[in-house]
């Protein structure tokens, strides 16, 4: 290894010691009173062999065992309790340190980007929450002080075994300083074998994670074994590494153990012939003795806790990533969102908000589009290509606008930028005409509402999912919306109605869908986008979908990213994009006329031309030249 890499693998170690420690800061009056108690501890049982030599010269002159006996039985007590106040003070600070270090992770997860948590398995960062935590445990609570501790003890033994004999001390030193020597030799390999191990364990639960998730498709394309076989390659380099590290740590202790064996072995031959010669006492023999069996005591702690500390220092190292992740900017009031109504809009007669603005106060909305993108482009990295370039495009404050393209056009990209999820590298986005960096996050959100296609379920019941964007709503607000997507019927006959869990197989897929869109029209937003609402349903729950969305059009502005024809006919605009940029724009006769991308989306798409119920209630059974010769019926090309 070169001087240079030396030196820089020193600062690295060095910079993971200090984020180890920024965990323990904050407790650092506890940690002081627990190395109090340590040494506290660690005199008490320092004195004892002293105590136990008064004992032997007592009956060696005929003394009285009283005050000896009675000594010893005090330090006994006191030690116990002392060790014992301790050990319950540092297990507590551990817990605390523990908590505080996922607290930390787990609100940087939450504030940062979507890209900058979406590019990572997902199991990778719940095992930097779970496993890594775990190691700071131990290495930011009791290991500094164990350290401190056996080392003041270590010197307090050996000052102590120096008053009794200091030839025997020599032989001592010299046996300590060996043991010492190729402990140090062996740490280096058992700290990088455990941070390896600890690297395979984050992959291991990404790959675990996403393989989970994916168990239909695993089954289906009977790759159980292929699948498993991967996921235990991982295991088996966890397996390999922490074999590694435990057979350099038996070594050490091995090593440290057999050292203090010989140290005893050396001390008792040295110190037979010294009392043989009347150089040395008997009982001070013994109590030398002791110190040599209890000198494996602060050499064992000292070894133990260096090799927390370096366990600690490789979990530091990567909880360092997280806090390397990028968040969002800070918001005033973060959870503003999710405690109150978006204060943009009047109320309706049955209590539910109108966007826009409220006359009764005097507050008029802006007269313009309540979004607009303005030369719009946008990658997902800075070497990447551009995901959408030179993007116009205005969202009335009513209708409903649908976006439409073949795959890879940059339609869910369109929805990450109005989101807020990725920030444009050129062009701005604005919001009732106020560019989005006038805005906070939250402030955004705060006037949306978004539908994803896969339709996530969050953890909890069905009640806690539909709350979860708007929780004051009332019972008849939440009957409401689930009569306008058709799952009251389903509701009511779960036994637990809302309060049933909601899971992937509690429900299904169209199921989960109409949940999360009830989650969305239930805050009643300015702007509702949806990711294909229709994408898992059947004809008649399409159309109920359908109503909601024209409802919801004739209040508010409605953005659809569609896939299936029947959710586009209907809309009043319709943007077709193709390679990142806009390509047209118009109603579905006008596209069908001038677009010949357009004509053939609906050519691949044939929804309603063999017999498919899937047309809209509004289109059914109408035909619509397309400017060729050609007729459509519901939206599908016949010929």
């Amino acid at each position: 290894m070169s001087v240079a890499e030396k030196v820089g693998n020193d600062q690295l170690s060095w910079g993971r010691l200090r984020i180890l420690w920024s965990f323990a800061r904050p407790h650092t009056g506890k940690l002081i009173l627990g190395l109090l108690l340590a040494l506290l501890g660690s005199a008490a049982g320092l004195a004892s062999p002293m105590v136990t030599k008064w004992v032997l010269d007592s009956l060696g002159g005929s003394a009285s065992l009283s005050g000896p006996i009675t000594a010893l039985a005090v330090l006994l007590v006191v030690g116990s309790a002392i060790w014992l106040w301790q050990w319950i003070l540092l297990g507590t600070l551990g817990e605390r340190i523990v908590l505080d270090a996922r607290e930390s992770i787990i609100r940087r997860f939450f504030r940062a980007t979507v890209p900058e948590v979406t590019r990572r398995p997902t199991g990778e960062l719940v095992a930097r929450v779970t496993s890594d935590t775990l190691l700071l445990h131990q290495a930011a609570s009791s290991s500094i002080i164990g350290l401190i501790n056996g080392t003041v003890m270590m010197a307090g033994t050996l000052v102590l075994m120096g008053v009794l004999d200091l030839v025997l001390l020599g032989t001592t030193v010299g046996a300590v300083i060996l043991v010492a020597l190729m402990f140090a030799v062996l740490m280096p390999s058992i700290a990088k074998a455990q941070e390896r191990s600890q690297e395979h364990l984050g992959r291991l639960g990404g790959v675990l994670e996403g393989a989970l998730r994916a168990i239909r498709t695993v089954k289906v394309s009977r790759a159980e074994h292929r699948q498993s076989e991967r996921i235990l390659a991982e295991a088996r380099q966890v397996a390999k590494f922490s074999v590694h590290a435990a057979r350099r740590e038996a070594m050490a202790w091995t090593i440290v153990w057999s050292g203090i064996q010989l140290a005893i072995i050396l001390i008792l031959g040295i110190g037979a012939w010294r009392v043989s010669e009347g150089r040395l006492e008997v009982s001070s023999l013994i109590a030398f003795l002791l110190y040599a069996f209890n000198l494996m005591g602060p050499i064992s702690e000292i070894s133990q806790n260096v090799t927390a500390l370096q366990s600690g220092i490789a979990a530091a190292g990567r909880i360092r990533q997280v806090a390397d992740i990028e968040v969002e900017s800070p918001d005033a009031g973060p959870e503003r969102a999710d405690r109150q109504r978006p204060d943009t809009g009047a109320e309706r007669a049955d209590g539910h908000r109108l966007p826009g603005g409220d006359p009764t106060d005097g507050h008029q909305p802006h007269p313009g589009p309540v979004l607009e993108l303005r030369g719009v482009s946008a990658r997902y990295g800075p070497d990447a290509a551009p995901a959408v370039s030179g993007i116009d495009l205005a969202i009335p404050r009513r209708g409903h606008t649908a976006i439409v393209g073949p795959s890879g056009a940059g339609k869910t990209t369109l929805f990450s930028l109005v989101l807020r999820f990725l920030e444009p590298q050129e062009g701005e986005i604005r919001l009732d005409g106020r560019p989005y960096r006038e805005h906070t996050h939250s402030e955004i959100r705060q006037r949306l509402a978004y539908v994803e296609q896969e339709s996530p379920v969050v953890p909890g019941t069905i009640g806690e999912n539909l709350l979860f964007t708007y929780p004051d709503a009332t019972e008849e607000e939440v009957r409401d919306v689930l009569a306008q997507v058709r799952l009251t019927s389903k509701i009511d006959a779960l036994p637990e109605g809302l309060d049933t869990p909601l899971t992937s197989s509690s429900v299904s897929g169209g199921e989960r869908q109409r949940i999360a869109l009830a989650r969305a029209i239930l805050r009643t937003p300015d702007v509702l986008l949806l990711d294909e609402a229709t994408a898992q349903i059947d004809g008649l729950t399409e159309a109920a979908i359908h109503q909601v969305i024209r409802d919801r059009a004739a209040r508010g502005a409605v953005v659809t990213v569609a896939h299936r024809l029947s959710t586009v006919i209907d809309a009043d605009t319709i943007v077709v994009m193709e390679a990142g940029r806009v390509r047209a724009r118009g109603s579905h006769e006008e596209l069908l006329a001038n677009d010949e991308l357009y004509r053939q989306l609906v050519e691949a798409l044939r929804i309603a031309g063999a017999g498919d119920t899937d047309a809209s209630p509004r289109t059914a059974g109408r035909q619509v030249g397309n400017g060729d010769g050609r007729s459509v019926v519901a939206g599908a090309v016949t010929h």
